[in-house]
């Protein structure tokens, strides 16, 4: 599981990239889903709050212009919180720089489960509960996530993008390469592409079912399972940090110790 969140590419194989990007997906589709039921929008979906934006500027429609912008606002948040996070690990060559955003989604989550009713109450100045706030960052986060570590080619917050990619692999593979065509010239569909996305697609449905079954029966706990899998992600990499943190200040404060008590006191004046 530790190999998963890894900072350098050598200690990270395409294998575990693809198998993180799946289990992003499947949370990602479980928050979106939930989301719904609790604020009757999906929180993930940038695209329709970009219209919103639009939409609501023609009407002259304040509280639909502001909650919109509230949900791009707190997206970019997002994104933005994963990039500074991520950089920071890397400048203090940290393993654990993708681990660190997903302990902090985690940590975002489990309140919002413990206390979901709470915060459905909660006034923000974009006319949408905090709610809505809250589950648009952590979207943007967890995105920003995806992204980063496949170096922009998986997301796993939205399907759109996963969708068209699957579509033009089909496109190739049902394309009829006519007889005496060179082999160089030839159009043939990348299966591994098709099953990366088709993958993702997957796994935000069965997410989705997670999460709007979960929320159904079971209230906002259902948060709880989706932080422990986040928790199971991230800490054994964050562990590592802050063992290896620790070993190097014990051996500092040793050095330390020898030095002192290797100088000579000063000889007294005559």
């Amino acid at each position: 599981m530790r190999r998963l969140l890894h900072v350098a590419d050598r200690h990270r194989t395409a294998s575990t990239t693809r198998l993180l990007g799946l289990l992003l997906a499947f949370n990602a589709g479980a928050i979106n889903a939930g989301g719904l039921l609790v604020v009757h929008m999906y929180t993930s979906h940038m695209s329709g709050f970009a219209s919103q934006v639009a939409d609501s500027l023609v009407l002259g429609n304040v509280t639909l212009l502001l909650g919109a912008l509230g949900a791009l606002l707190a997206f970019t948040a997002g994104a933005a919180t994963t990039a500074i996070i991520v950089n920071w690990a890397r400048v203090h060559r940290l393993r654990s720089a993708y681990a660190l955003p997903l302990l902090l989604e985690a940590a975002l989550l489990l309140p919002f489960g413990l206390m979901g009713a709470i915060t459905l109450t909660w006034d923000t100045p974009f006319a949408v509960p905090l709610t809505v706030l809250l589950l648009s960052f952590i979207m943007g986060l967890q995105n920003a996530v995806g992204s980063k570590v496949s170096a922009g080619r998986i997301r796993t917050t939205h399907m759109t993008g996963n969708l068209t990619d699957l579509g033009m692999e089909l496109g190739k593979l049902l394309y009829w390469n006519r007889n005496g065509t060179p082999p160089e010239a030839q159009v043939r569909s990348n299966r591994s592409r098709m099953t990366l996305h088709g993958g993702l697609i997957g796994m935000f449905i069965a997410g989705g079912l997670f999460g709007a079954a979960g929320f159904k029966y079971v209230g906002f706990l259902w948060v709880v399972p989706l932080a422990a899998l986040l928790l199971a992600l991230s800490l054994p990499t964050v562990r590592h940090d802050l063992r290896r943190s620790l070993y190097l200040r014990a051996r500092l404060v040793a050095l330390g110790q020898r030095l002192r008590r290797g100088r000579k006191p000063a000889s007294p004046p005559a």
